[in-house]
């Protein structure tokens, strides 16, 4: 319930800039995309959506660190954070994209509602095309967790035992544990981009003509704007 209600506080507080990177990304360009117009357009579905993505998320790496931490030497730990987060991504992705196509689709057609948007993906790909870039997001964010969830951790460990050299045998707090996440999603979400920007435009993708995948997609990219695309 905790993850659920944190995953859901932080995708709406942070929701314009997800719109403006959905934006970027999108391969009409941000201003044909909307621009700065719309600026919520689709907030409805990651609303909807965040709560049982971050509870599943987290019910499952929480399961897999208590199944796994007792059984392994401290030095394995960071391994055991990585399996967590890699199991709970692909159980929490069932949940994540078939929200995020809806999402992602509104973001970049800011006058057509959610149900015009839905009714078009069913009409289009069935119920399959609501998992449009199952896989593309799951190369994007298992490498993701398997970065920041390592780094999360030791920098909690780092800064809890700085300060307990320094005499202060306290918890951390939510602020400082906030920005231990911070910074840790930080990096993960630059090592990680290229394949955002690759997830966003196959999970845009309405051509008939045939799927995209990530390997045709970052080629396209790189040929046409370079390693900077």
């Amino acid at each position: 319930m905790a993850g659920g209600a944190a995953g859901t506080a932080v995708d709406i507080s942070l929701f314009p800039l997800d719109t403006i990177k959905t934006r970027l990304q999108s391969r009409q360009g941000f201003w044909k995309a909307g621009g700065f117009r719309g600026i919520y357009a689709g907030l409805g579905p990651a609303a909807a959506g965040s709560a049982p993505n971050a509870a599943v998320f987290f019910c499952t790496y929480d399961w897999v660190k208590r199944k796994c931490c007792p059984l392994v030497e401290e030095k394995w730990l960071p391994l055991v954070h990585m399996l967590g987060a890699s199991c709970g991504e692909v159980t929490a992705c069932t949940v994540r994209v078939p929200v995020e196509i809806v999402k992602q689709r509104c973001q970049v057609a800011a006058s057509k509602s959610v149900f015009m948007v839905l009714s078009n993906i069913i009409k289009q790909g069935g119920l399959r095309g609501l998992y449009q870039g199952y896989f593309s997001t799951l190369l994007r964010e298992i490498p993701f967790s398997l970065i920041q969830f390592p780094l999360w951790e030791g920098f909690k460990t780092y800064w809890h035992m700085h300060r307990v050299h320094q005499g202060i045998n306290e918890e951390l707090g939510a602020v400082r544990v906030s920005i231990c996440g911070a910074i840790a999603g930080g990096i993960s979400a630059a090592l990680t981009t290229p394949m955002d920007v690759a997830k966003t435009q196959i999970m845009l993708n309405t051509s008939r003509q045939g799927k995209l995948d990530v390997y045709s997609v970052l080629k396209e990219i790189h040929a046409t704007k370079g390693y900077r695309g």
